[in-house]
């Protein structure tokens, strides 16, 4: 009854809540201290052009990583489930004393330390991807499972926890103890499942409040469905008819690059602010106004590639935001140490 009572608040607001694409729009046009420059978004575009003219970057670019599951099965299904209902804050308040994964030998941080935690504990014999276990997981398990070779233990384990609980309960009362389900459930369509997540899982909706209208962002449900259909390469689970329907995914390390590239501009007291490190909260103006320009900035990105390249070209390459997004996440740990100048928003959020 909770979850359908849910459900029908959930259906009630949604026809007042802007689709991220739309948001991105609204809030760009509506930013004071954040803007984008045509002339970076010109730049990257070339940039990301060649890379996909070239054959240098693509979809297959997921499964390049390590310690992403190789496989295209179900069990990996859920795999993907797990990870991004815990996809977020992995950050340090010093460097010098990070989170860190030890597995295979190699500490791994970051995003990279929840997939080696979650390989570890399953190499372990915890089925920690099994919605029936991590749904009454205790906060015990989860600490051993998420156990750092530093003193500095991953932020927010409890939020993680109740994450687990919520939508590990869900499955098991609704879907047949599998996130499979709510697939078969879509019809190949990337908005019917994104309104299947938003609708069922509370822990994904991804809102906030700007200039008087409801705007969403939906970081995490977003790479949900860019995952799976990354890992099974557009096709079985991953075939999705409208997968540019999806916006790139709004967090701290891309408006960064961004930043670094010159396609976002920030303003003085901005930027004074970021520097300040303080602590942001989730949902104020200047967390919007980054989150919400990145999106937008990526959509310009897109559009004029496909001006330079053609629709054709474009189709054939799978060029969508996604892809984009990929590219710019992984330029951001390659050139990690060009951009150690460039101030990120620092936030505690369960949204990214």
């Amino acid at each position: 009854m909770y979850v359908c009572c849910v459900e029908l608040r959930k259906k009630k607001m949604s026809h007042s809540v802007l689709s991220p694409r739309q948001s991105a729009k609204f809030i760009s046009d509506n930013s004071s201290e954040v803007k984008i420059n045509n002339k970076g978004v010109d730049k990257v575009a070339d940039i990301i052009g060649e890379k996909l003219h070239n054959c240098e970057y693509s979809i297959k670019a997921w499964k390049q990583h390590s310690l992403h599951p190789q496989k295209m099965e179900k069990e990996t299904v859920d795999w993907i489930f797990v990870i991004d209902t815990l996809n977020f804050s992995f950050w340090s308040e010093t460097n010098e004393k990070r989170f860190l994964v030890d597995y295979n030998n190699e500490k791994h941080s970051g995003y990279w330390s929840l997939c080696a935690a979650l390989k570890r504990a399953l190499e372990e014999g915890i089925p920690i991807t099994t919605p029936s276990c991590y749904s009454t997981i205790s906060l015990g398990k989860l600490q051993y499972i998420f156990r750092s070779v530093t003193d500095t233990n991953i932020p927010l384990l409890k939020k993680r926890m109740q994450h687990l609980h919520e939508v590990g309960q869900i499955l098991v009362e609704k879907f047949d103890g599998s996130f499979v389900r709510c697939l078969e459930q879509c019809d190949n369509s990337v908005e019917k499942l994104l309104d299947i997540v938003t609708e069922n899982f509370p822990c994904f909706r991804d809102y906030a409040e700007f200039k008087g209208k409801k705007v969403s962002l939906l970081k995490r449900a977003q790479i949900l469905v860019a995952d799976i259909w990354a890992c099974f390469e557009g096709e079985g689970y991953g075939k999705f008819h409208d997968i540019s329907s999806l916006t790139m995914f709004a967090d701290y390390r891309v408006p960064q690059v961004l930043n670094y590239l010159g396609v976002l501009e920030y303003s003085a007291a901005l930027m004074d602010d970021l520097k300040s490190s303080r602590l942001f909260t989730p949902g104020e103006d200047l967390e919007v106004e980054i989150r919400g320009n990145s999106i937008w900035a990526v959509e310009l990105i897109i559009d004029k590639i496909r001006q330079k390249q053609g629709d054709k070209e474009v189709e054939d390459r799978n060029l969508n935001a996604v892809i984009v997004d990929f590219y710019l996440w992984d330029f951001s740990k390659d050139h990690w140490a060009d951009m150690k100048h460039i101030p990120i928003h620092k936030i505690r959020s369960t949204n990214y």
